[in-house]
């Protein structure tokens, strides 16, 4: 396997040291171990979508967590599957599983639903008013900014 080098960013950019060490990290710890499958969307600017296929699981076996920039998701296996049946042939997986996924910051669960063996977790990111761009004026002059309408508009903004 081959190492990320992010040396060329580091020397330009700062602040961005968690990324780089997140992106290292995820490189270094990944196993292999694709199971459940799963899918990410993006449904809008800040609307995201994550589909795992947890076929034979029932919803009191999925265990989802989310703490700050980090959601969890385990399923716990079960031993009753098929009332005692003979099994002749095991081609349905039925393993515990666990799978982390890292959210950036504002990011939230908004929801999660079970249907057809998919479990769909809605994601949305939020962020806080005080974080968004505003413009700043230059020793308390007005600037010229555009509308959405497309015209302009001159106006004091944001000391």
């Amino acid at each position: 396997m081959s190492r990320l080098d992010f040396t060329p960013y580091r020397r330009s950019t700062v602040g961005f040291d968690h990324l780089f060490d997140l992106l290292e990290s995820q490189a270094r710890n990944t196993s292999g171990d694709n199971y459940p499958p799963f899918n990410i969307a993006r449904s809008g600017e800040d609307n995201y979508r994550i589909t795992l296929a947890v076929a034979g699981f029932r919803p009191q076996d999925i265990d989802i967590t989310a703490q700050q920039n980090l959601l969890t998701v385990q399923g716990k296996k079960r031993d009753d599957v098929d009332g005692g049946a003979e099994m002749l042939h095991v081609g349905i997986a039925n393993r515990g599983f666990e799978r982390r996924f890292e959210l950036a910051d504002h990011v939230r669960v908004e929801q999660a639903d079970m249907a057809d063996g998919l479990l769909i977790i809605d994601l949305v990111r939020e962020v806080p008013e005080a974080m968004k761009p505003k413009k700043i004026s230059v020793n308390g002059t007005p600037t010229l900014t555009a509308v959405p309408d497309g015209s302009e508009d001159k106006s004091a903004d944001v000391a």
